[in-house]
């Protein structure tokens, strides 16, 4: 079984940086980072997969944020620059069962987080 804990989500201001991490207690070939604002479905932000090293971004945060893993921690992060109000929401990190693909489709994950809260103000 794969457990996961997020740390690091903080009130910031709009333009700011903030770095969220996701400590992991196994190996899963795929890991990604989703947000779920309220009154918004859950969305897909980033995801890495191990095999190649390949990440694929959501549209919304291209260029901003950037996810990388720390392989001798089995930590994955999230660096978040020059972040906006939109990105306020509670962040969860994922990782892949077995057998899962990945990418940024939500139904592939099967270990969660608890998520942590980040809240960009203006």
């Amino acid at each position: 079984q794969v457990q996961l804990v997020e740390s690091g989500g903080d009130s910031v201001a709009a333009g700011g940086s903030l770095r969220l991490s996701c400590a992991a207690s196994g190996y899963s070939r795929w890991m990604a980072w989703f947000r779920q604002a309220p009154g918004k479905k859950r969305e897909g932000v980033a995801a890495r997969y191990f095999g190649s090293g390949a990440t694929f971004y959501a549209d919304s945060v291209k260029g901003r944020f950037t996810i990388s893993p720390d392989n001798a921690k089995n930590t994955v992060y999230l660096q978040m620059n020059s972040v906006k109000p939109e990105d306020t929401a509670v962040y969860y990190c994922a990782a892949t069962g077995r057998h899962d693909w990945g990418g940024l489709d939500a139904s592939q994950y099967a270990y969660w987080g608890q998520g942590t809260q980040v809240t960009v103000s203006s």
